[in-house]
């Protein structure tokens, strides 16, 4: 019952692992500032035989990527404390061998060009499942990888984005309109409803 309690501890960040231990062939580092989702990732890809360290922020990314070169990186483009590209050029520094997938609630070409240009070998949008994420890292850059099973419709990302640029205005309604374009009522209309389905 420890253990169990421990290893939540770990992957809730209540006591932060930042080293690798086991097969570090596998070692996977997942830098990324959403909690419940790094929890569900990182035990998600356990299960299927990483070997996973998980952090919140591109101090502690950066720190682990420094100090054990992981083989594979799960990285969020924004961060709490900066943008997760700083934490692919340190990963590519220590091991220029290393896969490393960018994820985003941003899903543009421009992130998408920075991202690889930086070093990843692939770009998710977020909420990406534990599949597509072992998919991608485990690509061998030949062929294509296969479209997902359930994409986001339109609708869902453009609600998706929306939602993120009005909490960067820090939920000010008339910034939000102003930078997206919109017109304030409209604005609020969308802000009233549930989001769309996925």
């Amino acid at each position: 019952m420890d253990n169990a309690k421990t290893n939540d501890e770990l992957l809730s960040g209540d006591a932060v692992k930042l080293t690798f231990t086991g097969d570090v062939t596998r070692s996977l580092l997942i830098v990324d500032d959403d909690a419940p989702f790094r929890t569900r990732l990182a035990r998600a890809m356990e299960k299927r035989g990483f070997n996973v360290v998980a952090v919140d922020s591109v101090h502690l990314g950066i720190e682990v990527a420094q100090e054990s070169a992981p083989a594979f990186a799960v990285v969020d483009l924004r961060l709490g404390d900066g943008s997760g590209l700083d934490v692919v050029a340190a990963l590519r520094d220590a091991r220029p061998d290393a896969r490393i997938v960018m994820l985003t609630g941003y899903g543009n070409i421009a992130t998408a060009v920075a991202a690889v240009k930086a070093g990843a070998v692939d770009y998710l949008p977020k909420p990406a499942d534990a599949d597509a994420v072992e998919s991608a890292l485990l690509a061998d850059g030949r062929t294509l990888p296969q479209p997902p099973d359930n994409p986001m419709s339109a609708d869902r990302v453009r609600w998706e984005h929306i939602q993120r640029v009005f909490e960067q205005c820090d939920r000010n309604v008339s910034e939000t309109a102003r930078r997206l374009k919109m017109h304030r009522r409209t604005l609020q209309r969308i802000l009233n409803k549930h989001a769309p389905r996925a």
